[in-house]
């Protein structure tokens, strides 16, 4: 019932639609300083960070109309709860023999829902509804 009230709502498509959006930026971002240092871990670190307050205000405004910088440490630790489930069950997965990429492939359902439940529920209190329009 949750997952399809979830599914239903313009919010929950705005979130999936700015996720897209941050995944290219922090890519973008990671190819960038890999092409100018190549070295992967300072990219991906740099990545992470640019990533992180570019998603954090891409989804606020964007998704659930906040621009309140005083959430942003309960969106880091949003990030890092998603991040902590994500990495716990991906490794049940891959002890159970999946293949990582297979494994993580099958978790992005969850854990996309699982952030938009984090965001919207907790960080920027807005209210699923069902006649979201």
């Amino acid at each position: 019932m949750l997952i399809k009230q979830l599914l239903g709502t313009k919010e929950f498509f705005r979130f999936v639609q700015i996720g897209v959006l941050n995944t290219i930026f922090g890519y973008g971002v990671f190819a960038l300083v890999y092409l100018v240092t190549a070295q992967p871990n300072l990219s991906m670190i740099t990545a992470t960070i640019f990533g992180v307050f570019f998603n954090f205000f891409t989804t606020g405004r964007i998704v659930f109309g906040n621009r309140k910088a005083s959430v942003l440490a309960s969106f880091l630790l949003g990030y890092c709860v998603a991040l902590g489930v994500n990495i716990v069950l991906l490794n049940v997965l891959l002890e159970l023999g999946l293949n990582g990429l297979v494994a993580q492939a099958l978790l992005l359902p969850i854990t996309v829902v699982l952030s938009y439940l984090i965001n919207s529920r907790i960080i920027f209190r807005s209210r699923v509804r069902s006649s979201d329009g």
